[in-house]
């Protein structure tokens, strides 16, 4: 994913993007970009952590036995906990905006496990109807700010079309990686196999034929969600089933290890906070 690193470079070198962000303070409290920039540590921790919502959703439910509705509940309060620590801050904190995160894979990948096992609606329909809200939620936030870019994540108004749509790609990806992967008996490697490969694509999309780099950025995003769900399937899930049997708990554990690391790593280095504009520029 070097090329979203080249990118942001470019926006960086962006006279446009420094007005922009500098004029901040004009409309609001004055704020930082609240998310991380766009490196190959962003991309393995999302990816990580796409795989944690679906094994830890997994675990609580049936290894727990906390039932789909208690593990929503319990879940949807601390995304809204952590939630209200990431829209308070005036900048981007990794512990923080990682946590969240994790936990809206975590909530998103229960919205649709509550609507296709509780309510009974089918895959089919549960992404059509993600597909929809993403979209919606896209038109909204462009047709209000004028820019999808996640390098102008300054405002609250901007920050919550932001989240919304993160909930809703996490919700869609679940959605549409279990319709692949279960409801077209693709099976689990097929699956990230073929996720894996439209992410491929998008990338020589953005290099061949110079796909915009938002929408390479979101298409990306979306994709790599049903990959990491089947990934973490065929991790977790039992031989029998077509997985590797590792389980929920040790494929969580070692993927919530792995983020853990690098997010103290961000932290101490500090090298994917989004450089501040001088005054000069």
């Amino acid at each position: 994913m070097e090329y979203y690193e080249q990118a942001q470079d470019n926006n960086r070198k962006n006279p446009s993007i420094s007005d922009e962000v500098a004029a901040a303070p004009s409309r609001g409290r004055q704020m930082l970009n609240k998310v991380p920039e766009v490196t190959i540590f962003f991309w393995i921790i999302k990816i990580m952590a796409t795989t944690v919502g679906e094994t830890a959703a997994d675990f609580l439910n049936f290894n727990l036995h906390w039932g789909l509705t208690n593990t929503t509940l319990v879940m949807s309060v601390l995304l809204l906990i952590t939630l209200f620590f990431q829209f308070r801050s005036r900048k981007y904190v990794p512990r923080v905006y990682w946590l969240a995160v994790v936990l809206i894979s975590v909530v998103g990948t229960l919205v649709t496990d509550n609507l296709t096992d509780n309510l009974g609606v089918a895959l089919e329909t549960t992404t059509i109807i993600f597909t929809l809200a993403l979209l919606a939620t896209f038109a909204a936030w462009y047709a209000s700010e004028k820019t999808l870019s996640i390098h102008s994540i300054y405002t609250t108004k901007r920050e919550a079309f932001y989240w919304l749509a993160i909930l809703f790609t996490f919700a869609l990806g679940t959605a549409a990686g279990d319709l692949i992967a279960e409801g077209l008996n693709l099976g689990y490697w097929n699956s990230a196999l073929m996720f894996a490969a439209l992410i491929g694509v998008v990338t020589i999309a953005y290099y061949r034929i110079q796909l915009n780099a938002v929408l390479a950025f979101w298409l990306a995003y979306i994709l790599t969600r049903p990959f990491g769900a089947s990934f973490g399937d065929y991790l977790s899930q039992s031989r029998h089933a077509g997985g590797l049997g590792l389980g929920t708990v040790g494929t969580s554990a070692i993927f919530l290890v792995t983020i853990l690391g690098l997010v103290i790593y961000l932290t101490k280095t500090r090298i994917d906070e989004t450089p501040i504009p001088s005054s000069a520029d």
